[in-house]
């Protein structure tokens, strides 16, 4: 196989953007990563496109034709494909793109992620991002991605003895962290205080447990090693993109406190890349709840089943600790612009790498993205190193 490297980023601001439309958000970051890859465009051989619900937000179908075509890569005939995996999107869309240039059929590819949700009500809201669990046994008996998040961290409370206090520290680090980066949409600090005052959206979980649903897009230009050489003198290397799925219902699991597809994809991840979880330096992972950031933390392998909330408590997951992680801010403070999500966290980690992360910027080499969809029916780990 082809080693692969990403040679150009980029990103929209996430949040509520009213004043701009998908076309825009979607231009903006790709632009962004044309730019810094140094390409025109023309270069690009195949894109493919992370979008998990452009036909009810959008009442658009045919998003990778459409992003295509106000990219100007449709005048070439350049061929683009939408991926969906619910909120693994993004991350689907960027093992398409690594398999493709890995395999020699592509020298170089975009990876792209994109979602706009502000411009449908909260109630269409609440119903699209439900299909992402399985609708027939949980949606249509009323059980929301919320409820059923909440469902998992009460397990975890009632096994492991993790509390409130623990989950809220992992969303007081995420908005720290998240405070320092400017294209974040929520880019202020809150308190454990914070976080237990606000109000129950699925008990325990509050609102502040709780990532938004943003709009956003990014993007990612991916070369084999032998073209990445002729752009970037420090390209960073994908060593890894694993995919791996589970039950789409939690009442099939065995053990809801744990996401298989994640231990799965971790652990070949792990053995593609001849690496092991002591070996990452920087991690982003789907914090779409708090509970799932610790649980990520369990199933990654970075500390032992129903520990998590030590690496939350101890300090181990904050910029300054031994293992940093979503540095960015997260789905929680950065935002979830859900068809994005997967592709900014290799954003993230590739400034992370390139030592360009301004005031959030930690000491890393090595890095590791976790993308899941809906309850951790689909995950994909991707793991990263600087050339």
């Amino acid at each position: 196989m082809e080693r692969v490297a990403i040679i150009g980023v980029g990103q929209s601001e996430f949040g509520e953007l009213w004043e701009k439309g998908f076309r825009e958000i979607v231009l903006k970051a790709g632009i962004e990563a044309l730019e810094d890859a140094g390409l025109e465009g023309k270069e690009i051989e195949a894109m493919y496109v992370g979008n998990m619900s452009g036909g009810r937000y959008l009442a658009q179908e045919h998003i990778a034709a459409l992003i295509a075509d106000y990219s100007g890569l449709s005048q070439m005939g350049i061929p683009s494909t939408r991926v969906e995996g619910a909120d693994a999107s993004g991350g689907l869309a960027l093992r398409q793109a690594f398999l493709s240039v890995a395999s020699g059929l592509h020298d170089i590819v975009i990876a792209a992620g994109a979602e706009k949700v502000s411009d449908v009500g909260s109630e269409m809201t609440t119903d699209i991002i439900a299909s992402s669990a399985d609708r027939e046994w949980e949606g249509f008996v009323g059980a929301t991605i919320p409820a059923l998040y909440a469902l998992m961290a009460r397990m975890h409370f009632t096994k492991y003895g993790t509390t409130p206090e623990d989950l809220a520290l992992v969303s007081v680090k995420n908005h720290r962290n998240g405070a320092l980066n400017p294209k974040a949409q929520f880019r202020r600090e809150i308190t454990i205080e914070d976080v237990l005052r606000s109000p129950f959206v699925a008990e325990p979980l509050r609102l502040l447990d709780c990532a938004p649903l943003s709009d956003g897009a990014a993007a990612v230009i991916l070369a084999n090693e032998k073209v990445a050489k002729e752009y970037t003198d420090a390209p960073v290397y994908i060593k890894a993109c694993t995919q791996a799925s589970d039950y789409l219902a939690l009442q099939n699991r065995e053990d809801i406190t744990t996401m298989r597809a994640v231990k799965i994809a971790a652990e070949m991840a792990y053995k593609q890349s001849n690496l092991t979880p002591d070996s990452i330096d920087v991690v982003e992972l789907h914090d779409s709840f708090t509970i799932a950031e610790l649980i990520a933390y369990e199933d990654l392998g970075f500390v032992e089943k129903g520990r998590g909330a030590e690496l939350i408590r101890e300090g181990i997951t904050s910029l300054d600790g031994s293992l940093p992680t979503n540095p960015s801010g997260g789905l929680k403070a950065c935002g979830h612009a859900i068809g994005a999500t997967g592709i900014r966290q290799a954003v993230e980690i590739t400034y992370q790498l390139r030592g360009k992360a301004g005031k959030r910027q930690v000491d890393a080499e090595t890095g590791l993205s976790l993308n899941i969809g809906g309850t951790g029916a689909t995950a994909v780990v991707t793991i990263y190193e600087i050339g």
